[in-house]
């Protein structure tokens, strides 16, 4: 990751070495501003970078120790302070030259990544999304009723997201061909369900994995999310806890979303997209009456998996969100 510097100077030394694992706060390098004494240099949560503001002058740069080298390009200073110099442009990408009101910002590691991953998903799957509704009445209504005593015996909020990691579990296993994964000439069959949680953050979106979700209750699931989901946003959470998983859940009704397409998470050959709840008029016993609906959306790798068993993996969660009690039945 890229770390600027607070001051213009030239680096005296490194205190940190390329590949290093840093905590944020931590001193990565010790630069000179004019040659007479030095500046500690601390990255807010940044990984150290070869990279450093230009020198002061070239006269005083010939002073300095030339150990390590630093590339510099010309920029404009202000009387408050120096901005970082302009990103570089690729060989065969074409760098525009610049307009007013328009600044030019260097994309962080993390959304290189996440843009890379997402390309490669829709260069190698053969994407295919199936799409149901679910009507919320009766896990609403569980919740409701039972979100004070479960709150009080776990101290932990019952929210709508367990129900749906519920469902899934259940859906995985009655369609055990969502949980594999093409390798080569081969299928991986995984006799276990790790359910990646799909969290944006201020930096990006980072997909934290539930290990061994099918083991846990009501209770363990939300508990896992919540820690998840704070750590993704406070930036502590480690690589390990986001590597793997066997199929995702995205939640873009958080912000409002009523429809989308997901894009698969690789390796994982599906992914399960819920939307916002909206009161539509339904059909109900003949009646019109009004209910809360959530569009659901299943994207899959159509090379392994067929539409008839993508459309009952979908109608399963359906039929056990629409009526939890499947789950204690098992039926």
């Amino acid at each position: 990751m890229d770390v600027n510097s607070p001051e213009a100077g030239v680096i005296q030394k490194l205190t940190a070495k390329e590949g290093d694992t840093v905590e944020p706060g931590t001193k990565v390098a010790i630069i000179s501003k004019s040659g007479e004494g030095a500046t500690h240099v601390a990255p807010s949560d940044d990984k150290p970078s070869d990279k450093a503001a230009p020198p002061p002058s070239p006269a005083k740069d010939k002073k300095e120790d030339p150990k390590p080298k630093v590339e510099t390009k010309p920029v404009l200073e202000k009387p408050t302070g120096s901005s970082p110099p302009p990103s570089k442009a690729s060989a065969t990408e074409l760098q525009l030259p610049p307009k007013e009101r328009e600044r030019r910002v260097p994309m962080t590691r993390l959304r290189k990544r996440v843009a890379t991953r997402l390309k490669d998903s829709q260069n190698t799957f053969a994407l295919l999304t199936t799409f149901n509704e679910v009507d919320m009445t009766n896990l609403m209504k569980l919740r409701s009723d039972y979100k004070d005593t479960f709150l009080e015996k776990h101290g932990v909020k019952l929210g709508l997201m367990s129900g749906f990691v519920k469902a899934a579990i259940s859906a995985l296993q009655k369609q055990p061909i969502v949980n594999a994964v093409i390798d080569g000439d081969d299928i991986i069959y995984r006799d276990y369900v790790d359910i990646s949680i799909a969290v944006g953050t201020p930096k990006g979106l980072v997909v934290p994995v539930l290990r061994n979700a099918e083991r846990m209750d009501f209770a363990e699931v939300e508990k896992a999310i919540n820690t998840l989901a704070k750590r993704a946003n406070d930036g502590t959470i480690s690589i390990d806890e986001m590597a793997g998983g066997t199929f995702t859940i995205s939640n873009g009704g958080v912000y409002g979303s009523l429809l989308s397409t997901p894009i698969i998470n690789p390796p994982q050959s599906a992914i399960l997209g819920m939307h916002s709840i909206v009161n539509r008029p339904m059909v109900v016993g003949g009646n019109i009456v009004p209910r809360p609906m959530m569009y659901i959306a299943l994207t899959y790798d159509h090379r392994l998996i067929d539409g008839r068993e993508a459309v009952f993996f979908l109608r399963r969660i359906k039929d056990v969100v629409e009526d939890p009690r499947r789950l204690l039945l098992d039926v």
